[in-house]
């Protein structure tokens, strides 16, 4: 039940504009609320971000009323805490503010000051009118959508497919930490979608009618759609050499139980594994595994994650694992995977192109994901793109199909961010495939309204955090560095022209997301004011 509270140290709301502050609650204990002053008018609001709980006080508040997570993106609405932005699925709760005989007060329940998370409200008490909404898939962009649909008043059927054989889950944490048990990073339980009205089947979808508006399964059922959402996500590159296919402990990772294989692989740890992909995600499975492991990353690259970082950037990311206990073999190509010689049905070594022999006990491949699209692969109403996904609209509307959206990884769409000048781009970023379901949900509920904008952001576990914004369809052909590279905290500027791109920082928070939003709302500096030293922090 909602009571009032005393604010600790405020005799009145004396916030300038703009300003943000943290401010503890009396009676509750580490209860504290945060104060923001959006265009001369004062809100509270919950102090922690309900993604991972940073302390908001430490984001961007911006003019327009975002308030922005300083770790990971996820953006609130300063009014009244709904959500404007990924990754974040909870809202914070906001309440009511008063002044009286020379104090604050809030009016609000213990449990919400103190939690700071206030959960959509999905709940109907009963389906209504002909719409059916069909979703294939069970990730971010799935649960991003079937939420906003309800969230903003949806009230027909909603049917969601998942193969995966479990509730949509927190998939970063796979790779960044290697967490097994898909009830501790679920992001909804049984109830959640009950309570939703949420028809929620594990199943495969094999095919789809789009003339006939029907989607069939493994299992062989039918289901009818009015509006059809793809989200099937990507799956992992295996590689097309000698011994790949017919060795075991060699992993790929995307599931769950994938990394339950992986760590019974290593079981009681001192293995010799050998990574095969200086990609992100092989990237994060080195920091993760490397220190009671012999872990050697084998990459095409002069520099990991050179393709999309750059070498100089590359190079900061290698000297933080080497500094971990990871080796790494670079510019190197893959020969064969070679048999054990005490179990020849086992990977012994990896064979690289030169004749330098690795020896493994098992190998992971970071050989990057392809979109989830081979149920479609044969159906004549639908043409893929090259790299097997499908073309999209700025609403995710997949072109030459009604009713049909994809999101995700398998979504190429037109991107409007710096640089961008709609050059079609496929992203496969966790927040992206979120904010696209949202997007999508909007446009079923009013398809005459303006799709909104946002700014692709990601970040990786790399032996410091790495914070990552904007994007590059069209390539960079500059880079910025500030900071002190040396002790991997700077901030990475990715230019075209005279545009900034993308921006990558580590270890200067709340440098990224301030970049976010600049370049959401047209402000980002010129290549030429950063190299002038214009500090972003510092602009309005």
């Amino acid at each position: 039940m909602a009571q009032e509270y005393k604010l600790k140290g405020l005799s009145s709301l004396d916030l300038k504009l703009g300003e943000k502050r943290e401010v503890e609650v009396n009676g509750i204990e580490e209860g504290k609320v945060l104060l923001c002053n959006v265009g001369g008018k004062v809100t509270a609001l919950g102090s922690k971000c309900t993604h991972y709980g940073a302390p908001l006080v430490k984001g961007i508040l911006t003019a327009d009323g975002r308030i922005t997570c300083p770790w990971h993106g996820a953006c609130f609405n300063a009014k009244n805490g709904d959500i404007e932005n990924a990754p974040a699925i909870d809202s914070i709760p906001s309440f009511q503010l008063s002044e009286k005989n020379g104090a604050v007060y809030i009016t609000g329940e213990q449990q919400s000051i103190k939690g700071s998370r206030r959960k959509p409200n999905i709940k109907i008490s009963g389906i209504s009118g002909p719409e059916k909404v069909v979703i294939v898939g069970g990730g971010s962009g799935a649960l991003g959508t079937l939420e906003a649909l309800r969230e903003n008043g949806y009230k027909g059927s909603i049917t969601l497919i998942s193969s995966e054989g479990y509730n949509p889950i927190d998939r970063t944490k796979l790779s960044k930490a290697l967490i097994d048990d898909a009830s501790k990073i679920a992001l909804r339980d049984d109830a959640w979608f009950k309570e939703g009205n949420v028809d929620f089947v594990s199943d495969e979808v094999t095919g789809v009618d789009f003339s006939g508006k029907k989607v069939s399964t493994k299992a062989g059922s039918s289901f009818p759609y009015t509006k059809l959402v793809l989200a099937t996500g990507g799956t992992p590159k295996s590689l097309p050499l000698p011994g790949f296919k017919d060795l075991s402990n060699i992993f790929l990772l995307r599931t769950v139980p994938h990394v339950k294989a992986i760590l019974g692989a290593i079981g009681d740890k001192h293995k010799k594994i050998v990574i095969i992909g200086s990609s992100f995600i092989g990237m994060e499975v080195a920091n993760a595994i490397a220190k009671d492991n012999d872990v050697t990353v084998v990459g095409m690259e002069k520099a990991p994650l050179e393709r999309v970082m750059g070498e100089e950037v590359g190079k900061i990311f290698q000297k933080s694992l080497e500094k971990n206990g990871v080796k790494f073999r670079l510019n190197a190509g893959v020969e064969k995977a070679v048999a054990s010689k005490s179990d020849p049905s086992k990977v012994g070594a990896i064979e690289l192109k030169g004749g330098e022999s690795l020896p493994a006990d098992l190998v992971i491949l970071g050989t990057g994901v392809g979109p989830a699209t081979l149920f479609l692969k044969e159906n004549k109403a639908v043409e893929l793109q090259k790299d097997g996904s499908l073309k999209t609209n700025e609403h995710f509307a997949v072109s030459g199909l009604k009713d049909v959206y994809a999101i995700g990884d398998i979504a190429t769409y037109p991107y409007h961010g710096p640089g961008g000048d709609g050059a079609l781009t496929r992203i496969e970023h966790w927040n992206v495939a979120q904010n696209a379901g949202r997007s999508v949900a909007a446009n079923i509920i009013d398809p005459s309204a303006a799709p909104k904008p946002f700014i692709p952001i990601f970040w990786s576990a790399l032996g410091a955090q790495l914070r990552y914004c904007g994007n590059t369809p069209n390539g960079w052909d500059d880079l910025v560095l500030k900071g002190q590279p040396e002790e991997a905290k700077f901030v990475a500027y990715y230019t075209k022209g005279d545009t900034v791109v993308a921006v990558a920082t580590m270890q200067v928070d709340p440098v990224m997301v301030q970049a976010s939003e600049l370049m959401r709302s047209g402000k980002m500096p010129s290549k030429s004011e950063i190299e002038k030293g214009v500090d972003i922090l510092t602009i309005s």
